[in-house]
Order: structure tokens, then C-alpha cells, then sequence
């Protein structure tokens, strides 16, 4: 459930103080919000804290929304700055990210095709994690969330040009690093 129309009107009574309306904005994105913490953290247990930072974050900061862009983008952006500080306090921040993964794993047909996408995916892992942290949400957000660039250049305060140049960056920097691996399946 993603609010629309109804989102000033939930905005308004949660500034208020009703709780019914801040449980209507947790209901309606804590799918979202848990989602991308997840797919930026790689931990189930890490993306909850996350996430409960982000709505404890949401609920303090209301007031500070000031309608300017889109309630869901700035709500993308205090998730998008807590995955960032999140990085900041610990280097061990692991991506799943499918769509390349497909690209470089067989069918699922044996124990031996289950123990090659498992070392594939490790391989691809390891060769995220290593993007620098501007890289990394952008392919979050890109890929996971299936976002435009337009909605990524707003959560993250930038421009669309910035987005492509950090995607096409990691592209490239995850393509020299799994290139071995292309190889090997080719």
C-alpha cells in the first residue's frame, strides 16, 4: 500500500500527533523502507535496525517536511542517508543485487548448478561491496527498486546526470571485476 492522493491529508495528522495516521504511513512503507535497507545492508537483522531508525527519524522530524518534492522521495532520502551512515560505521555492507547475477549464473538443474551460483553470487557480492558507497545505493536503487534516474537524482539531491555517472561508473568497475567470470561462462 503506497499513499497518494491521501498523503498531505495523513501528513497533516501525523503532525498533529494522531497515531493512527503515523501507523497508516508505517503500514503503507515499511515494505519499501525494509526493502532497501535490506538490499543495501545484506542483513536482515542490520535493514530492521534501518528501518527502525528511519521511521523513529520519520516521526521526529515530521515537521520538516515541507512538501517541496514528493513525501515518498524525502522518505527514500532519510533511508538513503541512514544506509550511508550505516556504512560509514561499519565496513561490512553486503548488496544482493539479481538482475546481474542472472547474467552470470546457469539454469538451476543440479547440485552442481546450485554450488556455482552460490560461489558466483559470493564472487558478485564481494564485488559490490567494494563499490564506494555513492555507487552502491544508486545500483540499489536502480536495480532493486527499479527507480528512474529522475527519482534517484531527487532522493539522493542531485542531478540525473550525476546518477547516470555514478551507475555507468559502477558498471564499469563491476564489469572489469567480474569479467573472469563472463569468461568462464562464455
Amino acid at each position: 500500500m503506497v499513499l497518494e492522493g491521501l498523503d498531505f491529508e495523513i501528513i497533516h495528522a501525523c503532525r498533529r500527533g494522531e497515531a493512527d495516521a503515523f501507523r497508516v504511513l508505517f503500514e503503507a512503507y515499511q515494505d519499501k523502507v525494509y526493502s532497501i535497507a535490506l538490499r543495501y545492508s545484506g542483513d536482515r537483522t542490520t535493514a530492521l535496525d534501518i528501518a527502525q531508525d528511519v521511521f523513529l527519524k520519520l516521526l521526529s522530524s515530521m515537521q520538516d517536511f515541507r512538501g517541496e518534492a514528493g513525501f515518498e522521495s524525502w522518505l527514500y532520502r532519510l533511508v538513503v542517508n541512514r544506509c550511508l551512515d550505516y556504512h560509514r560505521r561499519s565496513r561490512r555492507i553486503r548488496v544482493m543485487v539479481e538482475d546481474a547475477l542472472s547474467a552470470f549464473t546457469a539454469p538451476r538443474e543440479t547440485a552442481l548448478h546450485d554450488l556455482l551460483r552460490s560461489e558466483v553470487e559470493e564472487q558478485v557480492q564481494r564485488s559490490i561491496d567494494r563499490l564506494a558507497p555513492e555507487q552502491r545505493i544508486v545500483v540499489v536503487l536502480r536495480y532493486t527498486e527499479g527507480m528512474s534516474y529522475d527519482q534517484i537524482a531527487e532522493i539522493l539531491g542531485c542531478s540525473m546526470g550525476t546518477v547516470a555517472s555514478r551507475l555507468n561508473r559502477a558498471h564499469k568497475a563491476l564489469e572489469k571485476r567480474l569479467a573472469p567470470l563472463r569468461r568462464m561462462y562464455e
